[in-house]
């Protein structure tokens, strides 16, 4: 059965719709003739990444730790996409409380809408960070790498696929999980290529980069993760499994920082390392995505380069740098 096929006609959750990946999914969903519904809070999430959507979506503003605003928007869904979470690692160093009731009683509280309203299928966006540092001889992880988070929001992701784990032992959950590693591109307002791309907007003299420039990332452009999100979430061979969603091309921050200021087209700034970084950074998360290719043929089609290009596009309408 094809993609277009297993969500035309559905009913379709999905849980932090109007963040940066969900408003890119519940935009796919709509095209693909899905019944959608959104539920967000909008304390990271923002009304107008669903412009495009909007008039076709039921949308609540509401928290996933609310079970009132999950009995609202639950019934008679066929499919649950659980995106709603805190994402930042600085935040959860900063504020583990935030990440606990975020992330693990957030998703305690979907899982219970789930079973409460015999919901069908559910997918789990958990993350890289689950990992921690690498600890094979490749460097790269694959799932089944020994899981050792290294943060706060590492380890309440975790406590999500465990809980996710023991819900479908106990009530035979139909359920499939995502471990993220790094999605970029428009309408993403914070991290990384964001960060450094606003810097320089401000100044396009001198740029100030945090850590030391060596760390790795593997970057997959925000249409690739809400393809491979849709591919999972339709495929009969992924339940009860677990898969990295990834671009499959590791850059350093450093080589990262020399592609942007190349494709901006301004002059070489003068470039500082802070050499610090915030605590519970990963310093190298390369994935091995063979799984998703081997079982559900899944390829990530645009390139670092191509993305990057997008994602600077997007920010020169927004925000008018002067370059």
């Amino acid at each position: 059965m094809s993609i277009e096929q297993s969500y035309a006609g559905k009913t379709v959750l999905v849980t932090g719709g109007a963040g940066f990946i969900g408003s890119h999914l519940t935009d796919r969903l709509v095209a693909l003739g899905a019944r959608v519904r959104v539920l967000d809070d909008l304390s990271d999430g923002r009304a107008d990444n669903l412009a495009g959507s909007m008039a076709a979506i039921e949308f609540r503003e509401g928290s996933i730790t609310d079970p009132e605003a999950l009995d609202a928007v639950m019934p008679g869904c066929d499919m649950v996409f659980h995106l709603g979470a805190n994402a930042s690692v600085p935040r959860s160093s900063e504020r583990p409380d935030y990440d606990f009731n975020a992330n693990m009683a957030g998703t305690f509280q979907v899982l219970e809408a789930v079973r409460r309203h015999r919901a069908g299928r559910l997918l789990f966006a958990s993350s890289a960070a689950v990992y921690g540092e690498p600890q094979t001889e490749s460097g790269q992880m694959g799932e089944d790498h020994p899981l050792v988070p290294k943060s706060p929001y590492g380890g309440t992701k975790l406590a999500g696929e465990f809980m996710i784990d023991a819900y479908t032992r106990c009530y035979d959950l139909d359920h499939r999980r995502v471990r993220i590693f790094n999605t970029f591109g428009p309408r993403q307002r914070k991290y990384v290529m964001f960060d450094l791309l606003e810097k320089l907007r401000r100044d396009p003299t001198r740029l100030e980069v945090i850590g030391t420039g060596d760390q790795q990332r593997d970057y997959n452009y925000v249409e690739d993760t809400a393809t491979a999100l849709l591919v999972v979430g339709a495929h009969p061979a992924a339940r009860g499994r677990v898969y990295n969603i990834a671009g499959g091309r590791p850059v350093s921050i450093r080589a990262l920082v020399d592609h942007i200021i190349e494709l901006t087209g301004i002059p070489r700034p003068d470039i500082r390392y802070t050499m610090e970084s915030w605590p519970g950074d990963v310093v190298r998360m390369v994935a091995d995505t063979t799984r998703i290719g081997r079982e559900l043929d899944y390829q990530p089609r645009v390139g670092l380069e191509a993305g990057i290009r997008h994602l600077i596009d997007w920010h020169r309408e927004q925000f008018s740098p002067p370059w």
